[in-house]
């Protein structure tokens, strides 16, 4: 049944029994199973209008964080009070999203994930509520005090979030180091017509020269900016390179630009860097001028968007080395049955096995050069290849290539065993 309005026009407390019910239903929302989460990821990214934040890896890892951070801290809330008026969850790491939005040029209708995300909430709460009572007036005031409250829990977060992005956009106005630089980029990598001379004297860079882009970042919550410029730093000192432009995009990411166009000593890369946690980094192609600045961010971006799709473990990446990884995987599906298709029992079998087939065609199947580049025994190395064919649906001779780019697509997804 529904509860009469006192005299000031607000709702009184629910029944006692309605509000046990919300206590139990929103101890089952605290426990959530794992696919009740990944529902809620997938309908908050899912969106056209998210595609943007969806294919940012820092921006959907914080996003994914939020959203369930908004779920949590409203069933919490309904243990400790049933029924209550939740207040909004405005967090720092809640509040950060909104500066890194702001950065990035993204404006607040980005924030009807909370809404779609809400939606999904809403779905899975009712089937809860179904689960709790079959009174029907029970049933009645449970889902007219949960919406109400669910409601405004999520229209009190986005008005805090929506005025945090009003008050970050208003001190990138009053301009900054970091805003002007963030700024002339974005109109370079839009290609807006700006006058690469003006350009390049706001930034502080040449741009008539060769160029090597990188992205780094950090998925984990409260990365580490000092980390990442730590890493900025070694992938400068691993090019030789001489003042590269540094660009903050968000708090968790940075964008770089190498003079020089050199290639980065990956080694010495990932020495520098293993002491620095949850950093990953992108290295873009070279290129020249204006055209080539726009272009090597591009390709780096094409491979962190392939990192994050994957799911790869490996930290470090250049887009020479997922190039072709990149196109294969645009349909994160197809590839998924191309692999199985042309690997069958292969793509189960160990690492080693599938590494040092890939090794093989790599070396143009030439057995030597292959047994001295795994510092393997010849003979243990022809029993290994002997095995691998026999897990393969069709004889090597005559489908190379395709096993090739199968394999290298393995290399770099996110092992499920």
């Amino acid at each position: 049944m529904h509860r009469r309005q006192g005299r000031s026009g607000s709702r009184q407390r629910p029944s006692e029994r309605v509000r046990e019910l919300m206590r139990l239903g929103a101890e089952r929302a605290l426990n959530a199973p794992p696919q009740w989460l990944e529902e809620l990821d997938e309908a908050t990214l899912s969106p056209e209008n998210m595609k943007v934040i969806a294919e940012d890896p820092v921006l959907a890892a914080a996003t994914r964080r939020t959203s369930r951070a908004n779920l949590i801290h409203w069933a919490a809330a309904n243990v400790r009070d049933p029924g209550a008026p939740v207040a909004a969850n405005l967090s720092a790491e809640a509040l950060g999203i909104a500066r890194d939005l702001v950065r990035r040029g993204i404006n607040e209708a980005a924030l009807n994930a909370y809404r779609t995300g809400q939606n999904a909430a809403w779905l899975r709460w009712m089937s809860i509520a179904f689960e709790l009572t079959s009174d029907p007036d029970e049933l009645r005031e449970l889902l007219d005090v949960s919406a109400r409250s669910i409601s405004s829990f999520i229209d009190a977060t986005i008005a805090g979030i929506s005025a945090q992005m009003s008050a970050e956009r208003d001190e990138l106005t009053r301009g900054t180091t970091h805003a002007e630089r963030r700024e002339v980029v974005a109109l370079i990598l839009d290609g807006a017509p700006i006058s690469p001379q003006v350009a390049a004297q706001r930034l502080g860079y040449k741009l008539d020269q060769l160029h090597r882009a990188a992205i780094v970042w950090s998925e984990e919550a409260g990365s580490d900016p000092g980390s990442l410029e730590g890493a900025a730093d070694a992938l400068a000192r691993a090019s030789g390179a001489q003042r590269p432009l540094t660009v903050v995009a968000s708090v968790a990411t940075l964008w770089v630009w190498l003079p020089g166009g050199a290639e980065p000593d990956l080694e010495q890369v990932r020495s520098s860097t293993q002491r620095l946690p949850g950093v990953r980094i992108a290295i873009g192609s070279t290129g020249r001028g204006v055209e080539g600045f726009r272009r090597s961010h591009l390709d780096a971006l094409d491979t962190q968007r392939m990192l994050a799709r994957l799911g790869a473990e490996q930290h470090i990446a250049t887009f020479d080395m997922v190039r072709l990884v990149s196109l294969v995987t645009q349909d994160t599906e197809g590839a998924d049955q191309f692999v199985k298709h042309t690997l069958g029992d292969l793509e189960t079998a160990s690492p080693e096995l599938q590494n040092t087939l890939l090794t093989f065609l790599n070396e143009g199947c030439n057995a030597a050069r292959t047994a001295a580049r795994l510092h393997t025994h010849r003979n243990t190395l022809l029993r290994r290849l002997l095995r691998a064919e026999e897990l393969l649906p069709r004889p090597l001779k005559h489908n190379r290539v395709h096993v090739a780019v199968a394999l290298e697509v393995l290399r770099w997804r996110k092992s499920v065993r």
